[in-house]
């Protein structure tokens, strides 16, 4: 299989393993780093619908964790400050400089929180793609993480079996070499270990970003209608933007929101990136 992967982006070494990240657009324009959501399987691939309708206003970057798309599989720390190390290491090796725009998806919205809460000089603002806040998982408690881990070893299992027929692989927007990679990559990546490691560190991970307090940075979330996630999404999302000042954009579509409304979206970020 290994043969057959054609990678997008570039590679830089981070902890002595291959980190992939893609970049494209404007040189000169505004960085948007997007941050994938758990268990996404080819995150270059994933985004595409809606970077390509940014490409031409901003600098697109995708990072790419360890366990996800091209990078290697490789079961890094999974604390909440080393993941955002690593995406630092591997920026700065490319010579990207911020400050950065974030567009995270799901768990990363934890990692976007926390970059600005260490590092606001290198965070301008963000943009939440049904982004993850601390008091989901938190009020999941310890006990709720360990079921839904469990889960995953389950699937795990099935995946490796060839039984798991079911995973959220976006096809619009992507030509016929982009779905073999994505097929391909999928065989490789789905429900690896590293997947695994980042929920088993989620809960403390949560707890430490809530701690940690609020930030003060532009702020625009645009938020799913709740029905593809956990309980209480909607709330949770709706306290956050409250408390941080957001701007909250309801949209009537699944979790992953850049599916099915990159048009809208690719609108409100040139809009609100304009505003600042």
């Amino acid at each position: 299989m290994a043969d057959q992967l054609r990678h997008n982006g570039e590679y830089v070494t981070v902890e002595g393993h291959k980190m992939h990240i893609f970049r494209a657009g404007k040189k000169d324009g505004q960085k948007l780093v997007f941050l994938s959501g758990s268990g996404t399987v080819a995150p270059s691939l994933d985004f595409k619908i809606l970077y390509r309708k940014l490409e031409d206003k901003f600098r697109i970057i995708v990072i790419e964790k360890f366990g996800y798309g091209y990078s290697d599989l490789y079961n890094a720390r999974t604390d909440i400050d080393s993941l955002i190390s690593y995406h630092r290491q591997a920026l700065e090796s490319l010579g990207e400089q911020g400050p950065f725009i974030l567009l995270p998806h799901s768990l990363s919205g934890l990692e976007a929180i926390r970059w600005r809460q260490r590092y606001p000089d290198e965070i301008k603002a963000i943009a939440g793609l049904d982004m993850a806040v601390p008091a989901q998982y938190i009020s999941w408690g310890q006990e709720g993480v360990d079921n839904k881990i469990a889960q995953m070893h389950k699937l795990q299992n099935l995946h490796r079996k060839g039984l798991l027929f079911w995973y959220p692989l976006n096809k619009r927007g992507l030509d016929k070499e982009d779905k073999g990679q994505q097929k391909l990559l999928w065989k490789r990546n789905g429900m690896n270990d590293c997947y695994i490691n980042e929920a088993g560190t989620v809960y403390d991970n949560a707890k430490l970003v809530e701690e940690a307090g609020t930030i003060d940075c532009p702020l625009l979330m645009f938020v799913s209608d709740g029905k593809q996630v956990s309980a209480n999404w909607i709330r949770f999302q709706n306290e956050f933007a409250k408390n941080n000042n957001a701007k909250l954009i309801q949209l009537n579509c699944g979790h992953y929101v850049h599916y099915y409304e990159s048009d809208r979206i690719s609108t409100e970020i040139t809009k609100f990136v304009s505003s600042f």
